[in-house]
Protein backbone atom coordinates (compact mmCIF):
# COMPACT_ATOMS: atom_id res chain seq x y z
CA UNK A 1 0.00 0.00 0.00
CA UNK A 2 2.72 2.47 0.96
CA UNK A 3 4.64 1.54 -2.19
CA UNK A 4 1.79 2.89 -4.34
CA UNK A 5 1.82 6.16 -2.41
CA UNK A 6 5.55 6.70 -2.80
CA UNK A 7 7.33 8.66 -5.51
CA UNK A 8 9.01 6.08 -7.78
CA UNK A 9 11.14 8.75 -9.48
CA UNK A 10 11.81 11.44 -6.85
CA UNK A 11 13.98 13.61 -9.12
CA UNK A 12 11.36 13.53 -11.87
CA UNK A 13 8.70 14.40 -9.30
CA UNK A 14 10.75 17.33 -8.03
CA UNK A 15 11.30 18.61 -11.57
CA UNK A 16 7.61 18.24 -12.44
CA UNK A 17 6.52 20.01 -9.26
CA UNK A 18 9.02 22.85 -9.79
CA UNK A 19 8.05 23.23 -13.44
CA UNK A 20 4.36 23.36 -12.55
CA UNK A 21 4.98 26.05 -9.95
CA UNK A 22 7.07 28.02 -12.41
CA UNK A 23 4.39 27.82 -15.13
CA UNK A 24 1.39 28.52 -12.90
CA UNK A 25 0.26 32.06 -12.29
CA UNK A 26 1.68 32.55 -8.81
CA UNK A 27 1.88 30.14 -5.92
CA UNK A 28 -1.47 29.32 -4.39
CA UNK A 29 -3.02 26.42 -2.54
CA UNK A 30 -4.55 25.09 -5.75
CA UNK A 31 -1.27 25.25 -7.67
CA UNK A 32 0.57 23.49 -4.82
CA UNK A 33 -2.02 20.70 -4.71
CA UNK A 34 -2.09 20.33 -8.50
CA UNK A 35 1.72 20.32 -8.60
CA UNK A 36 1.85 17.55 -5.99
CA UNK A 37 -0.80 15.54 -7.85
CA UNK A 38 1.12 15.82 -11.13
CA UNK A 39 4.45 15.11 -9.41
CA UNK A 40 2.98 11.90 -8.03
CA UNK A 41 0.71 10.83 -10.92
CA UNK A 42 3.03 11.22 -13.92
CA UNK A 43 5.85 9.06 -12.47
CA UNK A 44 3.24 6.46 -11.44
CA UNK A 45 1.84 6.34 -14.98
CA UNK A 46 5.29 6.19 -16.61
CA UNK A 47 6.86 3.77 -14.13
CA UNK A 48 6.93 0.98 -16.74
CA UNK A 49 9.14 3.06 -19.00
CA UNK A 50 11.86 3.39 -16.33
CA UNK A 51 13.64 0.02 -16.22
CA UNK A 52 15.87 1.05 -13.34
CA UNK A 53 16.27 4.05 -11.11
CA UNK A 54 18.84 6.60 -12.20
CA UNK A 55 22.04 5.81 -10.36
CA UNK A 56 23.01 9.30 -9.28
CA UNK A 57 25.75 9.01 -6.71
CA UNK A 58 26.50 12.72 -6.44
CA UNK A 59 23.29 14.34 -7.68
CA UNK A 60 24.20 17.61 -5.98
CA UNK A 61 26.71 18.19 -8.81
CA UNK A 62 23.93 18.43 -11.41
CA UNK A 63 23.22 22.19 -10.95
CA UNK A 64 26.91 23.02 -11.59
CA UNK A 65 26.86 20.76 -14.65
CA UNK A 66 23.73 22.50 -15.96
CA UNK A 67 25.33 25.93 -15.50
CA UNK A 68 28.40 24.78 -17.45
CA UNK A 69 26.16 23.46 -20.24
CA UNK A 70 24.14 26.69 -20.38
CA UNK A 71 27.34 28.74 -20.50
CA UNK A 72 28.74 26.55 -23.29
CA UNK A 73 25.49 26.86 -25.26
CA UNK A 74 25.70 30.65 -25.02
CA UNK A 75 29.36 30.81 -26.04
CA UNK A 76 28.91 28.26 -28.84
CA UNK A 77 25.94 30.22 -30.21
CA UNK A 78 28.13 33.28 -30.66
CA UNK A 79 30.96 31.19 -32.11
CA UNK A 80 28.67 29.58 -34.70
CA UNK A 81 27.17 32.95 -35.61
CA UNK A 82 30.65 34.42 -36.02
CA UNK A 83 31.68 31.45 -38.17
CA UNK A 84 28.62 31.77 -40.40
CA UNK A 85 29.08 35.51 -40.86
CA UNK A 86 32.82 35.31 -41.54
CA UNK A 87 34.28 34.50 -44.96
CA UNK A 88 36.30 31.62 -43.48
CA UNK A 89 35.10 28.17 -44.47
CA UNK A 90 34.28 25.79 -41.61
CA UNK A 91 36.05 22.45 -41.28
CA UNK A 92 33.24 19.96 -40.61
CA UNK A 93 34.24 16.57 -39.27
CA UNK A 94 32.84 13.34 -37.94
CA UNK A 95 34.60 12.40 -34.73
CA UNK A 96 34.54 9.03 -32.97
CA UNK A 97 34.39 9.78 -29.28
CA UNK A 98 35.45 6.91 -26.96
CA UNK A 99 33.00 6.68 -24.07
CA UNK A 100 34.05 6.02 -20.51
CA UNK A 101 30.45 6.21 -19.30
CA UNK A 102 28.57 2.94 -19.05
CA UNK A 103 25.21 3.91 -17.52
CA UNK A 104 22.55 4.35 -20.27
CA UNK A 105 21.10 7.50 -18.68
CA UNK A 106 24.54 9.09 -18.39
CA UNK A 107 25.28 8.31 -22.05
CA UNK A 108 21.92 9.82 -23.04
CA UNK A 109 22.63 12.97 -21.04
CA UNK A 110 26.07 13.28 -22.68
CA UNK A 111 24.65 12.76 -26.19
CA UNK A 112 21.87 15.26 -25.54
CA UNK A 113 24.30 17.80 -24.11
CA UNK A 114 26.50 17.51 -27.19
CA UNK A 115 23.49 17.94 -29.48
CA UNK A 116 22.21 20.95 -27.51
CA UNK A 117 25.50 22.76 -27.91
CA UNK A 118 25.49 24.65 -31.24
CA UNK A 119 28.05 23.38 -33.71
CA UNK A 120 27.99 19.75 -32.56
CA UNK A 121 25.52 16.89 -32.97
CA UNK A 122 25.56 13.36 -31.60
CA UNK A 123 24.98 11.30 -34.72
CA UNK A 124 25.18 7.68 -33.53
CA UNK A 125 26.28 5.37 -30.77
CA UNK A 126 27.97 2.03 -31.29
CA UNK A 127 26.11 -1.18 -30.51
CA UNK A 128 28.36 -1.88 -27.53
CA UNK A 129 27.90 1.69 -26.13
CA UNK A 130 31.65 2.34 -26.25
CA UNK A 131 31.82 4.90 -29.08
CA UNK A 132 29.80 8.01 -29.84
CA UNK A 133 29.83 9.46 -33.36
CA UNK A 134 29.78 13.26 -33.24
CA UNK A 135 29.50 15.72 -36.09
CA UNK A 136 31.34 18.98 -35.43
CA UNK A 137 30.69 22.00 -37.62
CA UNK A 138 34.21 23.34 -37.25
CA UNK A 139 36.91 21.00 -35.98
CA UNK A 140 40.48 21.49 -37.07
CA UNK A 141 41.76 18.97 -34.53
CA UNK A 142 39.69 15.94 -33.51
CA UNK A 143 41.64 15.42 -30.30
CA UNK A 144 40.84 18.95 -29.09
CA UNK A 145 37.11 18.26 -29.48
CA UNK A 146 37.44 14.92 -27.69
CA UNK A 147 39.42 16.49 -24.84
CA UNK A 148 36.95 19.37 -24.47
CA UNK A 149 33.93 17.03 -24.34
CA UNK A 150 35.66 14.76 -21.86
CA UNK A 151 36.74 17.60 -19.58
CA UNK A 152 33.54 19.67 -19.64
CA UNK A 153 30.82 17.02 -19.91
CA UNK A 154 31.87 13.40 -19.50
CA UNK A 155 34.10 13.82 -16.45
CA UNK A 156 31.37 15.55 -14.37
CA UNK A 157 28.87 12.89 -15.51
CA UNK A 158 31.30 10.16 -14.48
CA UNK A 159 31.50 11.74 -11.03
CA UNK A 160 27.70 11.95 -10.78
CA UNK A 161 27.02 8.38 -11.90
CA UNK A 162 29.98 6.41 -10.48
Amino acid sequence: MLDRLSFPQPWLSLILFSTWQFLSDGISGASLVMGLVLAWLIPQLTQGFWPERPAFVKAWRMPVFLLIVLWDILIASFSVAKLILSPRQPHPAFICYPLQLDHPLAISILASTISLTPGTVSADISDDNKMLLIHALDATNDQEVIDAIHKRYEKPLLEMFQ
